[in-house]
């Protein structure tokens, strides 16, 4: 077991005369603190056997999906657990995030569990023999890094740091600190792929700056069935799919969801097809010197082999009594096949909306009200890998080219999104069920 006095270099040589030594430093410093450590029942990979012989204060290890991040961070942790009075901490995002298969806690016990350590669940703490302690915890609200307030570690760590908020990760730096005599050094530790929220505050901090980032790949983790993992990613978006397979920091979501060389103009949908319209409604009319948001109706279909089609989307900004008619003229145009889908806005006026609606002008038709719990970018992924897959086609019509330019820009800000987000609405209602209807007329 480790020595808490065996410490590799600070810093790299910088002559070649000095990496022998440096290396052997390196090497006997992770058989004394790794490969011996009863409590560690892997051997690093290469990358993750560099990210653990770092003891510099902070060191992000990220990239690709599955590339080794979880083991390296509870490595990291257990490192120095043979020192009285060490103290190390493990974060998710929430606590159901700590508790998901094969994440922090349910790994942690498949490595402890018959070791001389002892779980403590009133606090979520494995103890060990030496009484140092490996804590997990959670930052799901604003504020619940105050809830460490007054805690003492020597090791923070935190998976999926893209999914937490900067605040908070700063915050815990303060939480770092010993006491004088212990010889273990102050580690911050993060790992996490590209994308989430905190995509661009991550990016700031380790890919653009100088400070210490270890990049890692699925090609960094033998011990993951690449090939089987690569198929389940090719059913992604192309943005979601280079974020998390090649670790692209630089791809970003703004006008790259959707190209339109994606979408095959055909003159025709098959007529054994479940067909829905989708109504994404604005709450406000144009007028001189706005430029408010539309209402967007987008007419889809689906076939039993999962191809889509946009047959007609309806674009409008008219005062609400001409947008009903729109709607009910055209849910009679549609055909009583179709059904009528309308996003229910939150509060008690989407309820007021949708009940006028559904009695005064749609009665008679199959009517059914959408709550989104997601937002627009989200909700359009499907859609975008679907249509780069080649299964989202558009029948030819007058609309085209304004549909094609509008997800072409989606999502950049300030751009219009309404007609994206009623095809990505209907594109949600057909995939959520298996029931299919042939169109009348």
């Amino acid at each position: 077991m480790a020595s808490p006095l065996l410490l590799p270099p600070p810093v790299s040589p910088s002559t070649s005369s000095d990496w022998p030594a440096y290396d052997a430093a390196c090497e006997n410093f992770l058989r004394r603190t790794v490969t011996e450590n009863p409590f560690i029942p892997h051997t690093p990979h290469p990358k993750q056997a560099y990210f653990l012989e770092q003891t510099e204060d902070e060191v992000f290890f990220g990239g690709a999906a599955r590339g080794g991040k979880s083991d390296a961070l509870l490595m990291a942790a257990l490192q120095f657990v043979d020192v009285p009075g060490y103290s190390a901490g493990l974060f998710r995002r929430t606590f159901a995030d700590l508790l998901l298969p094969d994440a922090l806690v349910p790994r942690s016990h498949e490595w402890l569990r018959n070791t001389p350590a002892r779980w403590r669940p009133s606090t979520w703490t494995w103890e060990f023999p030496s009484g140092a302690t490996l804590m997990f915890g959670y930052l799901a609200d604003p504020a619940d890094h105050f809830r460490y307030q007054g805690a003492r570690f020597q090791f923070l760590g935190f998976d999926e740091l893209t999914h937490f908020r900067e605040n908070q990760y700063l915050y815990l730096f303060s939480r770092l600190t010993k006491l004088q005599g212990m010889n273990v050094p102050l580690r911050m530790r993060a790992g996490s792929n590209p994308g989430g929220e905190g995509h661009g505050w991550v990016k700031r901090r380790f890919i653009n700056s100088e400070r210490m980032f270890i990049r890692s790949t699925l090609a960094d983790n033998p011990s993951e069935d690449a090939a089987a993992y690569r198929l389940s990613l090719a059913k992604l978006d192309h943005i979601t799919r280079r974020q998390l397979e090649d670790g692209d920091w630089e791809i970003t979501e703004g006008g790259m969801l959707f190209k339109r060389h994606w979408f095959e103009i055909v003159d025709t949908a098959p007529r054994d097809a479940r067909r829905v319209r989708y109504w994404d409604l604005a709450a406000t009319k144009k007028k001189d010197g706005n430029d408010p948001d539309w209402t967007a109706g987008a007419r889809m279909a689906r076939t039993p082999d999962g191809v889509h089609f946009i047959e007609d989307v309806r674009h409008n900004r008219d005062a609400p009594l001409d947008v009903e008619r729109l709607v009910q003229q055209t849910a009679a145009l549609d055909g009583p096949a179709v059904e009528v889908v309308m996003e229910q806005e939150p509060g008690a006026s989407g309820v007021i909306t949708i009940d006028h609606y559904r009695r005064r002008v749609l009665s008679g038709f199959e009517f059914h009200e959408h709550k989104s719990d997601t937002n627009k970018l989200i909700r359009a992924r499907p859609l975008s890998s679907a249509a780069e897959a080649g299964n989202v086609k558009i029948v030819r019509g007058a609309w085209n080219e304004a549909f094609l330019d509008e997800v072409e820009l989606f999502p950049t800000p300030g751009e219009h999104d309404d007609m994206v987000d009623a095809a990505s609405g209907a594109h949600e209602r057909l995939n959520a069920g298996n029931r299919f209807f042939v169109m009348s007329g």
